[in-house]
C-alpha cells in the first residue's frame, strides 16, 4: 500500500454538520433448565464478571481523571483562515503548537476551554525544521492551567493515549487509541504551506487524528502530554484520503526542548540536530529511478565543503546505508547528532570516494 503523509489543519471555517445514528437494542432473556425465565447463579462465573465491571470501571475513570486533567490546558487557535490547536505550555500565557498551525502569521486568535471569548496572542518564534513553535497570550486570564509533560523514554507500545484539540474545529474533542510504535522517522510534505521538517522519534498512535489536531495534545493516562499531534497518514490509492488508525506526533522530549529555548532565548539556539552543511536535489537514473542527491552547494565552512565534498559530487551513501532522494538523506541525518562523524560516499566524474565528515548543526 502506498502510504504518504498529510498535516493535520482546518483550511477553512468549520460548516456545519449534523450526523444521525442509529442504535440498535437488543434485549434477551435467560432461563435455565427447570422453569422458564430461572436460572441458577454460578458463584464463580458472578465473581469473574464482577470483576471484569470493576476493572471496565476503573479504566473509565482514568479517562476520565485524565480528559478532566488535560483538556482544560488544550486550546483552540485561528491562524489567518486556518484552524489549529495548542497546549499551554506554562503560567506566563506560552502556548506551544506547530509551526504550521502559525503558518506565517504573526498574530492569533486563542480560545481556551474553558472561555469562550477569543483571546489576542502573538508569536514568540517559530522553528519549521522542527514543526514547532510558541506563541503568547496578550493577557494571561485567571485559572490558565499549563499542561504536564511526560518523558519520551517511558512512552512504550501498547499504553492507552488520548488525543485532544480541535478537529474541524469541534474544540474540546477527544479520541482514544494507543501507542502502536515509537522511534519513527517521518517527513512532512513541504507543498501547502508544510515546513517540509524530518522530524526523528516520533509517536506512532491509532488515536484519530483529523485536520485542527495539528498543535493539540496526545496524552497518556496518568495525565501528561507525551507529545504533539501533527501528522496523519494518507492512501495515495484512495484518493488520498485518510488512512484510519495511523497518525503521528512529536515527542515530548523534544517539545520541550524547543520550546524552553524559544521562551528562553526568544529562537532555537540548538537544535541538537545534525547537518550536512550541503543543499541539494535529488537525482534519477537512465530509468527514471532516483540514485542518489546532487551536492548543488556546499558552503565553506559546512561540514561537506571541510571533507572535501563540492557542487557537482553525487552522494550515494550514508555509513553504507543507500541515500537515493534527498528525503532520504534527511532522514538518514535525522537519526545522528552534530559533532558524530559519518562516512559519505559519493560520485565525482563517475569515480566513487569515500569522505569522513563530522557532522554540523542544523
Amino acid at each position: 500500500m502506498d502510504v504518504s503523509l498529510r498535516r493535520r489543519r482546518a483550511r477553512r471555517p468549520l460548516l456545519p454538520l449534523t450526523a444521525a445514528i442509529c442504535v440498535a437494542a437488543v434485549a434477551g432473556g435467560c432461563a435455565g433448565p427447570g422453569t422458564p425465565g430461572s436460572h441458577r447463579s454460578n458463584p464463580d462465573t458472578t465473581t469473574q464478571a464482577a470483576a471484569v465491571r470493576r476493572a471496565g470501571n476503573d479504566l473509565q475513570t482514568a479517562y476520565e481523571t485524565a480528559i478532566k486533567n488535560v483538556l482544560p490546558s488544550v486550546v483552540q487557535i485561528q491562524s489567518g483562515g486556518n484552524l489549529g490547536s495548542g497546549v499551554a505550555y506554562d503560567g506566563q500565557g506560552h502556548i506551544v503548537t506547530n509551526a504550521h498551525v502559525v503558518d506565517e502569521q504573526r498574530t492569533f486568535s486563542v480560545t481556551l476551554a474553558n472561555n469562550e471569548q477569543p483571546l489576542g496572542a502573538k508569536l514568540v518564534s517559530s522553528f519549521p525544521e522542527q514543526d514547532l513553535a510558541v506563541i503568547k497570550l496578550d493577557k494571561v486570564p485567571a485559572g490558565l492551567k499549563p499542561a504536564k509533560f511526560g518523558e519520551t523514554s517511558a512512552v512504550a507500545v501498547g499504553q492507552i493515549v488520548l488525543a485532544m484539540g480541535s478537529p474541524l474545529g469541534l474544540q474540546g474533542s477527544v479520541t482514544q487509541g494507543i501507542v502502536s510504535a515509537v522511534g519513527r522517522t517521518v517527513s512532512e510534505p513541504s507543498s501547502g504551506g508544510g515546513t517540509g521538517a524530518t522530524i526523528a522519534n516520533m509517536v506512532q498512535t491509532s488515536a484519530a487524528i483529523n485536520p485542527g489536531n495539528s498543535g493539540g495534545a496526545l496524552v497518556n493516562l496518568n495525565s501528561e502530554v507525551i507529545g504533539i499531534p501533527t501528522l496523519a497518514a494518507v492512501d495515495q490509492q484512495l484518493g488520498n484520503s485518510a488512512a484510519p488508525g495511523i497518525g503521528f506526533a512529536i515527542p515530548a522530549s523534544l517539545v520541550k526542548t524547543i520550546a524552553d529555548q524559544i521562551i528562553k532565548n526568544g529562537r532555537v539556539i540548538d537544535s541538537g540536530r545534525a547537518a550536512l552543511g550541503i543543499s541539494g536535489r535529488t537525482v534519477l537514473g537512465p530509468d527514471f529511478q532516483p540514485i542518489g542527491v546532487a551536492v548543488v552547494t556546499a558552503p565553506r565552512n559546512g561540514a561537506a565543503a571541510k571533507a572535501g565534498i563540492k557542487p557537482g559530487d553525487i552522494i550515494t551513501k550514508i555509513d553504507g546505508t543507500p541515500v537515493t532522494t534527498i528525503l532520504a538523506l534527511s532522514e538518514e541525518l535525522a537519526s545522528h547528532r552534530p559533532g558524530q562523524k559519518i562516512k559519505v560516499t559519493y560520485t565525482r566524474n563517475g569515480a566513487t570516494k569515500t569522505a569522513e565528515v563530522t557532522l554540523g548543526e542544523m
